[in-house]
């Protein structure tokens, strides 16, 4: 008989996260937070409007830029809830279904968090030299890996041309 196949704990986690998206209430993108420390679960985030306000998916989008900036970004509020309720996350993990976004990767960071893992790349490259320069370990999962290794190397006009070879 063979054992049934059994998750690592950032793919636990990591499944935690995407159930915690489905509470998100701005439907052009549900992304969920689980902030962990010593595989226990400190705080959870979604994308949804400032409390007490209506939702997106109620009201409609306050747009800017293509983006909308009526909600707080899931891994804020996972932050949020935990401060709001005095759970320390300093040395944590941050497991969101999205790479956050330059603004939430900084309050990541500030917040003491030493690593995050994400299912998706989402938007900004930025978090990959900055996490490197910080020492904060950035993992991606599943096909976020690819993209994420993309991401880093930057787009093709980026990169510097290959170097000739002289021999």
């Amino acid at each position: 008989m063979t054992a049934p196949h059994r998750s690592s704990w950032d793919q636990y986690f990591m499944d935690i996260a995407v159930q915690v998206a489905t509470r998100a209430t701005c439907d052009r993108k549900h992304v969920g937070a689980v902030l962990v420390r010593d595989r226990t679960i400190l705080s959870t985030g979604y994308n949804g409007s400032i409390r007490g306000l209506p939702h997106c998916d109620e009201v409609g989008h306050m747009m800017e830029n293509g983006h909308c900036v009526a909600t707080v970004h899931a891994e804020a509020n996972a932050i949020i809830q935990a401060a709001k309720n005095g759970v320390a996350i300093d040395g944590a993990t941050m497991y969101t279904t999205a790479s956050p976004c330059w603004p939430c990767f900084k309050l990541i960071a500030n917040a003491g968090c030493k690593r995050i893992v994400f299912g998706e790349f989402y938007r900004d490259p930025r978090i990959f030299e900055y996490a490197s320069r910080l020492g904060l370990e950035l993992v991606a999962l599943g096909e976020a890996a690819r993209a994420a290794a993309e991401a880093a190397r930057g787009t093709p006009e980026d990169r510097p041309p290959p170097e000739k070879s002289t021999g």
